[in-house]
C-alpha cells in the first residue's frame, strides 16, 4: 500500500494543499462551493484518476457548511463493501485523509476526534432491480446513537450529502470506521514482537464476517468487484481461523478453509484478525487469541448451569455481551451476531462484544425471520444459511445467571436510554432535520424509480420500535 501511495505523489501535486492558511482558503460558490442550499455538511469530493475498489486513490476533499468553505485535505478514497457494491448503484466510500506524500495523517473531521480512517456510508439503492436497503436514511445512525446511549462505543457518525467531481451523489452517513484507538475502540496497541506472557494478552480485535474481495482478491479491475461472490467466502488461514466447534454446538470434524460454498459451510464460524493486521500478527499472537477463544467457548459447552459456579464468566465481559444482545435485537439486525460482528480484548483484561455496526437490514423489514421472534434463533429459520450464528446463544439464554443479568439491565435501560420517548424522539428528530432540510427530497431526486413515502416509512419504523419494546418487555419479563 505504501508503494501505491508513494506513486500517487505525482498527482497530488496538482490537488489543493492541506496546509493552507485562512486566507489562501476560497469561500467562494460556483463549483467549489456547489449550488445545493443544505444544512448538511456538504462533502465536495474531487478526484484524478477513477475511483478503484482497492487500492485508494488521490482526490481532495472539501467540506461546505452553511456554503462556507471550513475543511480542505488531500484524501485517498476507495469503494467499499461486499454485497452492498454489487447490489447498489449508490456506493459507499472508504477515505483515508493523506499530507501531501500520499501519507496517512490524523485530522478532526467534523469535530470528532482525530484520527485517518473514516467511512462514508450511502444506502443501497438500485431501481432497476428495485433493490433498496434502508429507504429511512438513517437506520446505521439510530442504532450506533442508541448504543452509545446505553454507555458503550459506537462510531460516531454524522449526516452528510456529498458530490463527487461535481455530480451529486446524495445523503450520507459520515462515520468512524471501527479500528484500534484511543477514541474508538480502546485497546491497548500490540506490536508483533510483543510475545511475553503480559504483553500477549491484548489487544486483540477479531470480526466475524464475510472476508473481503480487496483482502483476498485485491488489485483487480473495477469489474472484477461486481460479482466476486466466492470472495465473501474465501477464508485462509493467513486472515483467520475457525471455531472448533461447529453452529450446532458439535465439535468439527472435517478440515477448515475448504472451498467457498461448500456443502457444510453453515456449520463454520471463522474469526478474522482485525488487529492486529493479518499481515502483522505473530504466529504466537494468533495461538494466544485463538486458544482464548477455545477455552470460552469449551467453558460455556461445558458449565453446568444447575450449579452456582460458571467458568466461561472468567473470560467474557457478561454485560458487553448483554448489551450488544439488546441493541441487535431491538433493531431486529438480521445480520446481527453471524456478519459484522466484532470482538475485542484488551490487554489483562476479558473478551468484549461489539461494537455495532451495520444495521441497515433489519427494523420493520427483514422478513426471513417473523416479527416476533429472537434474531439469535435465526438459525432454526435458514439452517444451512452460509453464515449462521455460532452457538452461543442458545447457552447464553440457557444460564440464569445471564439472563439475570440481562433483566436488570433490559429493567435499567428502559427507565433511561430506551425509555420510549427517547428512542422514538430520536428517530423523529432525526427524521424531521432530514426533511426540513431537504436533504431527503434532493436524495431521492436522485436516486428514483423505486416509490418512496417517506412520512409512511418514518411512521412504519416508530411503530415497529414502539412494538418490539413491548415484546422485549415481555419476553425479558419471562426468562
Amino acid at each position: 500500500m505504501r508503494v501505491i501511495k508513494m506513486c500517487a505523489m505525482a498527482l497530488l501535486v496538482v490537488l489543493a494543499s492541506c496546509n493552507k492558511s485562512d486566507d489562501e482558503v476560497d469561500p467562494g460558490m460556483g463549483n467549489e462551493g456547489p449550488d445545493i442550499e443544505t444544512e448538511l455538511p456538504l462533502f465536495q469530493i474531487t478526484t484524478t484518476v477513477q475511483i478503484e475498489n482497492e487500492p485508494k486513490v488521490p482526490a481532495t476533499l472539501e467540506i461546505y457548511e452553511n456554503g462556507e468553505l471550513t475543511f480542505e485535505h488531500n484524501i485517498g478514497i476507495e469503494y467499499r463493501g461486499s454485497t452492498s457494491y454489487r447490489l447498489s448503484d449508490k456506493k459507499s466510500f472508504g477515505i483515508e485523509t493523506w499530507n501531501e506524500a500520499g501519507e496517512d495523517v490524523s485530522v478532526s473531521i467534523l469535530g470528532f476526534p482525530e484520527e485517518e480512517d473514516w467511512i462514508l456510508m450511502g444506502h443501497v439503492y438500485r431501481a432497476s432491480t428495485n433493490t433498496i436497503f434502508d429507504p429511512s436514511l438513517m437506520r446505521h445512525y439510530v442504532g450506533y446513537e442508541l448504543f452509545r446511549s446505553m454507555g458503550n462505543y459506537a462510531s460516531r457518525a454524522k449526516f452528510v450529502e456529498v458530490t463527487i467531481d461535481d455530480e451529486y451523489m446524495g445523503v450520507y452517513v459520515f462515520m468512524e470506521k471501527l479500528k484500534r484507538d484511543n477514541d474508538r475502540i480502546d485497546i491497548s496497541r500490540l506490536d508483533p514482537s510483543e510475545n511475553d506472557a503480559e504483553t500477549i494478552t491484548g489487544g486483540y480485535i477479531l470480526k466475524i464476517d464475510k472476508t473481503a474481495g480487496g483482502d483476498v482478491a485485491p488489485n483487480q479491475p473495477l469489474s472484477y468487484y461486481d460479482n466476486n461472490w466466492e470472495d465473501d467466502a474465501r477464508y485462509n488461514d493467513q486472515i483467520s481461523f475457525r471455531s472448533i466447534y461447529a453452529t450446532d454446538a458439535s465439535v468439527l470434524d472435517f478440515e477448515p478453509y475448504r472451498a467457498p460454498y461448500h456443502p457444510l459451510q453453515y456449520l463454520e464460524t471463522y474469526y478474522l484478525y482485525e488487529y492486529p493486521k493479518a499481515t502483522d500478527i505473530s504466529s504466537e499472537q494468533k495461538s494466544y487469541i485463538q486458544t482464548y477463544i477455545q477455552d470460552f467457548e469449551t467453558a460455556l459447552l461445558t458449565d453446568d448451569f444447575t450449579t452456582d459456579e460458571r467458568t466461561y464468566t472468567d473470560y467474557i465481559d457478561v454485560a458487553s455481551f448483554v448489551d450488544y444482545f439488546i441493541l441487535n435485537e431491538l433493531v431486529r439486525n438480521i445480520d446481527g451476531y453471524r456478519l459484522s460482528t466484532y470482538l475485542y480484548k484488551d490487554r489483562g483484561d476479558k473478551l468484549k462484544l461489539g461494537p455495532v455496526w451495520d444495521l441497515n437490514i433489519g427494523y420493520e423489514d427483514g422478513g426471513r425471520l417473523p416479527i416476533d421472534d429472537w434474531i439469535i434463533n435465526y438459525n432454526d429459520y435458514i439452517p444451512q444459511d452460509p453464515w449462521l450464528i455460532p452457538f452461543w446463544w442458545d447457552r447464553f439464554m440457557a444460564d440464569p445467571q445471564f439472563t439475570a443479568v440481562l433483566k436488570e439491565r433490559w429493567t435499567s435501560f428502559r427507565s433511561g436510554a430506551l425509555a420510549n420517548n427517547n428512542v422514538t424522539g430520536l428517530v423523529r428528530s432525526t427524521a424531521d432535520y432530514l426533511i426540513q432540510t431537504g436533504a431527503v427530497e434532493r436524495n431521492y431526486e436522485k436516486w428514483r424509480g423505486i416509490s418512496i413515502s417517506y412520512d409512511s416509512e418514518i411512521d412504519e419504523m416508530i411503530s415497529f420500535l414502539e412494538g418490539r419494546l413491548s415484546w422485549m418487555d415481555n419476553e425479558i419479563g419471562n426468562l
